[in-house]
């Protein structure tokens, strides 16, 4: 079956469909009226309180303490931080730009509210970085450590294949295109932040530049809720449009969650390798081959590595950092980074 090619959304569509019975997750006639009072889709209640009670400022971070760890790392858990960096402000760069571009052709207008929040969190989260680092080091260090995705060819690499996903899109927007951008998404919250993340939890409990990691858990804990966001429009995707989960088309999906794993791994055990205190490739390769299975199976499918199917025991200190549903005063500050007032997430994302 063709796929047909998607309508950008009119700006003002005086004759957009009111009725819920009629509104879509895409190919639909939407009014673009924020109505919060009439939802379709129920679960947008509550992700967008979720999300708005997720609201934080980089500067509130202490990193005093940071700023004397910094020339004292390990070369190699130097190397790391800046690498890691490098690659986590492209992709949330990456991000911000994307999303209104998706958001034009979803035509749910209380699903394009939560799309808006999630890059306005990611400009956030660019800055959080930029902060770290303007912290931490010179101007000219920082530059540096900025731009070197586009001269370290892993770097590159891991950014290509995210990229060339959403400039499809950019070039035809049809339904599969979108799909094979919404999984990209999914790929890139779910599995290719994490060994990053872990990194930064791993100095910390080493010691080590704790306000980084600080700013690193409301990071993850905003990447939760935009995993939860994507894996919600898929599923009513799944169910809207099943032209776009026939078997052939579920195999390009899975080969885009495989590629991911790899490339995760790859890079994890380039970036960390065996040289960092409490870090091993065996144990990254673990951890993201469950967390694969995590996301794959969280989408309605099977499991991608049948070894892999519970939390690796040797990682499980990971969760102390990065659980956003554990009510707790926090690791470096009196201060609770629990949810006050929304919902827990669902924790099989």
């Amino acid at each position: 079956m063709e796929i047909k090619k998607l309508k950008k959304n009119a700006l003002f569509n005086p004759e957009g469909d009111i009725e819920l019975r009629f509104r879509k997750m895409i190919g639909g006639n939407t009014t673009n009226l924020n109505d919060f009072n009439n939802m379709r889709y129920k679960w947008v209640s509550d992700w967008y309180r979720q999300a708005m009670n997720n609201f934080w400022i980089p500067e509130e971070i202490n990193l005093t303490q940071d700023i004397k760890d910094y020339p004292h790392l390990e070369k190699a858990e130097r190397t790391a931080y800046d690498k890691i960096l490098s690659f986590l402000v492209f992709l949330d760069s990456l991000q911000s730009n994307n999303l209104p571009t998706i958001s034009e052709y979803i035509t749910a207008n209380e699903v394009n509210l939560c799309l808006h929040i999630q890059a306005f969190q990611e400009c956030v989260h660019s800055q959080s970085y930029s902060y770290m680092l303007d912290s931490i080091c010179s101007p000219e260090e920082r530059n540096d450590i900025l731009y070197q995705w586009k001269t370290d060819e892993h770097l590159l690499k891991r950014n290509t294949f995210i990229g060339n996903c959403y400039n499809d899109f950019q070039n035809s927007q049809d339904g599969f295109t979108l799909m094979k951008t919404l999984i990209a998404n999914y790929i890139l919250e779910g599995i290719y932040f994490y060994s990053g993340f872990m990194f930064f939890y791993n100095l910390s409990r080493n010691g080590k530049m704790s306000g980084s990691a600080q700013e690193i858990r409301y990071i993850n804990r905003d990447e939760n809720t935009h995993l939860w966001l994507f894996r919600n429009i898929i599923l009513e995707l799944k169910k809207e449009e099943p032209e776009l989960f026939t078997p052939d088309k579920i195999g390009v999906y899975e080969s885009m969650m495989r590629e991911g794993v790899r490339q995760e791994i790859e890079w994890g055990q380039y970036v960390i390798g065996d040289d960092i205190q409490g870090l091993n490739k065996q144990m990254l390769e673990e951890y993201i081959l469950y967390l694969g299975n995590l996301r794959w199976h969280s989408l309605g499918f099977g499991f991608l590595y049948e070894d892999h199917r519970k939390e690796p025991e040797s990682m499980r200190w990971v969760s102390q950092y990065s659980n956003a549903n554990m009510v707790k005063t926090d690791f470096f500050e009196a201060k609770s980074t629990a949810y006050a007032k929304s919902t827990a997430l669902e924790d099989d994302l």
